[in-house]
């Protein structure tokens, strides 16, 4: 068996920081450490190090994102508010991705630790899947149970047409808080 060389420092890091630049699918801390020889935790260091730099390199539950900055497509974003039970968070998430929206984040406003917004890169129902089966398999709380159900997601779509839609589903579905 021929054992790999470890890619040591800036050159791992060039690599990864090219390997999210052109994968189209999200790749895990894992997937990285397996192509560069290295520790999982290496990579986490790396990408906190890539991220120190301003590369636009966002963490989710699927994996590593590089955002891609694309002029040519415009895409619409607001923020909307909602409030359920933890059990209507996937129903909330297929909801919102049915009708063609990414839900980017989702922000609380914590007592102690003021806004926390954690990054959740889903649109479509494979993604909502995983991510629910990842805080099912870690035990992990979701951010709305720290506030009686009530939080903020960041959406975008590639029309407001498609967000108002969107935000009418979950106004019809009562998760929808109102101003």
């Amino acid at each position: 068996m021929v054992e790999q060389k470890k890619i040591l420092g800036e050159e791992r890091r060039s690599l990864i920081l090219q390997q999210l630049k052109d994968s189209p699918i999200p790749l895990t801390g894992s997937e990285l450490a397996s192509r560069t020889n290295v520790s999982r935790q290496v990579i986490v260091g790396d990408i906190t190090l890539l991220k120190a730099k301003n590369e636009p390199i966002i963490a989710t539950s699927q994996g590593y994102i590089y955002l891609q900055q694309n002029s040519s497509k415009s895409t619409f974003e607001r923020t909307i508010a909602c409030r359920h039970s933890p059990e209507d968070t996937e129903k909330e998430l297929n909801l919102l991705v049915d009708h063609g929206v990414l839900v980017k984040d989702v922000k609380i406003e914590h007592t102690v630790y003021g806004d926390l917004t954690a990054s959740i890169m889903v649109s479509n129902r494979q993604e909502v899947k995983q991510f629910m089966q990842n805080i099912q398999n870690t035990g992990a709380s979701l951010l709305s149970q720290l506030t009686d159900g009530i939080h903020l997601h960041t959406i975008s779509a590639s029309s407001i047409d498609i967000l108002d839609k969107a935000e009418a589903a979950l106004k019809d579905e009562g998760y929808l808080i109102e101003s």
